[in-house]
């Protein structure tokens, strides 16, 4: 009801109604123009109860002019209201509709009420317990999801100290915070991840999650890793009690097969690098997508320059090691021996004070096998590994090959999420569609949970090792989302065309370490390299030595150095063929051969010092003192100066300097620039000491006669390590 038909039933003017309505205790703000028909109700029936007797006893005695006289002053009151109110309610419901629209119909010709600072169920036009939002959203599509009313949100937000309105786009973590204060649990809408993180293979932000009550724990990923027969394959088929041995060539491993067994009702999933040099980027690939790496060690034979490659594999992956001694049943089998030579390599026994998990064990006799399985289950359990199972799927690409019958196929190890058959996937450039999905003992299924290896069909082209594989919403996103990593892959290949020097100090200057392979002739170069190199140190840089053994360079350590990011170095060694010298260079890598290590130093030094931060200093030009003011508007000013000292340059810095301080100092009250300077009417470039000028000075000063002006300039000193 308008207030102003209530003021006419009761006979008040529109002030004194107003008046009435707080005296009785009803809420009522300053430019309410309407009420609610349930107040109204109350107010007519209070208020007339209490005019009745006044009423009764008056009545009869008032003049007929007098009564007229009122009734023209209620019915203009009236009009002058009516037209007033008319203004007001357009220009209320065009705030409402702008505010928030779904809601106008249920808060329009409502008194609004005081805010107060604890939450208020008035404040809720109707509370959802739960809603989904996606990475970034504006504060008035958040008040709609909610329900709550939008000053109340922009309230909790000024609490936090962000100032925003109806249109400010707020971020997921902002919008948490929000919610949580206001009892609403959020979600986020998963979207397609950034196409460099698919591109680069940095699953880390694809997998990350918001929730942590919807993690379950996975199986873990095992990577067998080992120098060539030392019986990684006879190893695997002893977990698994299958033979493949008999149908691999030459008895060793020519793609990475993937592999689940069960122990103690729990899933464990092995992963199978290749054990030849010739496949060390597949190691890599391998090492990348697991959480434990068991090296294996043949107890007869010891330590080999394969298994150094693969402790350091492993270490740069950031995994846990567990050493299976092989072989144990050889007559010259000799367990201290090996442990020996592996702690030499940073693997120390638990029995001899370190840290990693050492087992004994025999693929022929079985003998071990449960007590590794065992600890794989143990240091996973450790390493507490979870992921989502009711999300859109992230997998990574182990291996891939193009077949006569189902075109492009890949085995991809489920990061997160399940991949059903049906789904729209990206990887790579390409995307399609799972048609086809089998796990690894050929098997058809239709989906696959976390730590799960499947193979797949249906991706439009047969993409790589390492590639990530993303479930899209639908066919067009999947299909939008390839363009983008194609687009990006193209800038990235017309990027190569700068030296692997340049490139390579780009790419460590985000984390400001090097990290280098060593190739050398003799062990005692390499350590000897090796200690020159430690000795190089700074707070703000640093360098890694993730390699360094004897020979010539490989393709392993050319591999090694791309997947680091890394520099090769060699000490009277070369390249162990001229294929090697190609493959560094489409891996744009930098291999340096030396003879004299003291040029290793120096080199290293200065690629070290590309990496730091210039140093920005001031450096004084000169001075001068205003002498007049000829115009002043905002943050311009023209004056005319004299200069006492050095020089003044155009578009140089300016410090402004009024007085002294407390401790007899000059006092720089504000900063600005010489937006123009003139010698008499003409333009110059600099003014040496003695000479007048004007300057046109813009700042956030305003310049006074007198004020003594430091011009000043920034240069940078690039930093050197000694």
């Amino acid at each position: 009801m308008k207030l102003s038909d209530l003021a006419t039933k009761l006979g008040l003017e529109l002030k004194d109604l107003r008046a009435k309505i707080k005296k009785s205790g009803f809420e009522l703000s300053p430019k309410a123009r309407v009420i609610d028909d349930e107040t109204a109700d109350l107010l007519l029936d209070e208020f007339k109860s209490k005019k009745a007797p006044k009423a009764d006893a008056k009545k009869g005695k008032a003049e007929p002019r007098v009564e007229a006289k009122k009734e023209e002053e209620i019915v203009e009151v009236e009009k002058e209201a009516d037209v007033a109110e008319i203004y007001d309610e357009i220009i209320a419901q065009e705030q409402e509709r702008e505010i928030i629209k779904s809601q106008r119909k249920k808060t329009a010709g409502r008194d609004v009420k005081e805010v107060k600072k604890e939450f208020n169920p008035e404040d809720v036009v109707k509370k959802v317990d739960k809603i989904q939002i996606a990475d970034h959203i504006s504060v008035k599509e958040f008040a709609e999801k909610t329900g709550i009313k939008i000053a109340k949100i922009i309230g909790e937000l000024m609490k936090n100290g962000i100032l925003a309105n109806i249109n400010q786009i707020i971020d997921f973590e902002t919008a948490q915070i929000i919610a949580d204060d206001l009892g609403i649990k959020i979600e986020r809408i998963r979207t397609a991840g950034a196409a460099a993180d698919i591109l680069s293979g940095d699953i880390s932000n694809l997998i990350k999650e918001d929730d942590v009550s919807q993690l379950k724990i996975r199986p873990p990923v095992v990577c067998v890793m080992g120098h060539v027969d030392h019986g990684k394959t006879r190893l695997l088929d002893s977990i698994r009690n299958t033979h493949v041995i008999d149908s691999e060539s030459g008895g060793i491993t020519q793609h990475i097969g993937a592999y689940q067994v069960t122990k103690k009702n729990r899933l464990i999933t092995f992963l199978d690098t290749p054990g030849h040099e010739a496949f060390t980027e597949m190691r890599a690939r391998g090492a990348k997508v697991t959480d434990i790496a068991i090296l294996v060690v043949a107890a007869d034979e010891g330590v080999k320059p394969q298994t150094i490659e693969a402790i350091n594999h492993a270490k740069e992956a950031k995994v846990s090691i567990i050493v299976a001694l092989s072989k144990i049943d050889k007559p010259d089998a000799n367990i201290e021996r090996v442990k020996g030579q592996l702690a030499e390599n940073g693997l120390t026994p638990e029995d001899w004070g370190g840290d990693t998990i050492f087992v004994p064990v025999s693929a022929l006799s079985g003998q071990g096998i449960d007590d590794l399985l065992d600890m794989v289950l143990l240091t996973a359990d450790m390493a507490n590994l979870k992921a989502n199972p009711n999300r859109e799927a992230v997998c990574t690409v182990i291996e891939a090959h193009l077949d006569h019958s189902l075109g492009p196929i890949a085995t991809v190890l489920v990061n997160t999420g399940t991949l059903k058959v049906g789904d729209n996937v990206v990887c790579g450039g390409s995307y399609g569609r799972v048609k086809i999905m089998k796990d690894y003992i050929g098997k058809n299924i239709t989906e696959a949970p976390p730590s799960t290896p499947v193979l797949i069909a249906g991706i439009g082209r047969t993409p790589k090792s390492g590639d990530v594989l993303q479930v899209m919403k639908d066919e067009k996103t999947a299909r939008i989302k390839a363009m983008e990593i194609s687009n990006l892959t193209e800038t990235s290949i017309n990027t190569l065309g700068m030296s692997a020097l340049n490139q390579l100090i780009s790419n460590v200057k985000s984390d400001k370490v090097l990290k280098i392979v060593i190739k050398a002739d003799t062990k005692g170069s390499v350590e000897a390299i090796k200690n020159s190199l430690e000795k190089i140190k700074d707070e703000e840089v640093a360098l890694k030595i993730i390699h360094g053994t004897v020979g010539k360079i490989t393709k392993s350590d050319i591999m090694m150095a791309s997947a680091s990011k890394g520099i090769v170095i060699g000490f009277h060694t070369d390249f162990d063929s001229p294929i090697v010298a190609k493959i560094a260079e489409q891996e744009h890598v930098e291999v340096k051969n030396y003879k004299i290590i003291y040029n290793i130093i120096e080199d290293i030094k200065k690629i070290l010092s590309g990496l730091l931060q210039a140093e920005v200093r001031e450096v004084l030009l000169g001075k001068a003192t205003v002498q007049a003011i000829f115009f002043h508007k905002r943050n311009e000013t023209i004056a005319g100066l004299k200069i006492t000292d050095g020089k003044l340059q155009n578009k140089s810095k300016l410090k402004v300097v009024r007085g002294k301080d407390e401790n007899g100092n000059d006092k720089i009250i504000g900063e600005g620039m010489i937006d123009s300077l003139k010698r008499v009417a003409e333009p110059v470039h600099e003014i040496n000491a003695g000479n007048d000028c004007g300057i046109k000075f813009k700042g956030d000063v305003e310049l006074k006669e007198g004020d003594v002006l430091e011009a000043y300039t920034k240069e940078e000193t690039h930093r050197t390590i000694f």
